[in-house]
């Protein structure tokens, strides 16, 4: 159970390091700049500790999905990107892939 908190704090803090390169301008401001280098070294930190016992292919599948995912959904609602059902159906497809992936059979 701990190895999957571990990507999803891999997952959420490279959320976070990927919305501080949209702030910081194009490395332009330095706090923003500083936390997206921050925020990325922390996601690569508990990604390792996750594939300590994670499979490779589902969490690293998992860690790009959702965060894609949740990046979409920060550009269009903080952002305010353009939303269309491309956009929605292209989010919802990465979802299942993730999914799909985490099924065991």
């Amino acid at each position: 159970m701990i190895y999957w908190i571990y990507l999803l704090i891999a997952i959420l803090t490279e959320v976070v390091g990927t919305t501080m390169m949209k702030v910081s301008q194009g490395l332009t401001r330095l706090i923003p700049s500083i936390l997206m280098f921050v925020m990325y070294a922390v996601s690569f930190v508990f990604m390792a500790f996750a594939l300590k016992k994670l499979e490779v292919s589902t969490a690293y599948a998992i860690w790009s999905g959702l965060g894609t995912a949740l990046i979409a959904a920060i550009g269009i609602v903080w952002f305010q990107e353009s939303f269309s059902i491309a956009k929605l159906a292209g989010t919802g497809l990465v979802i299942a892939g993730v999914v799909l992936l985490n099924i065991k059979t």
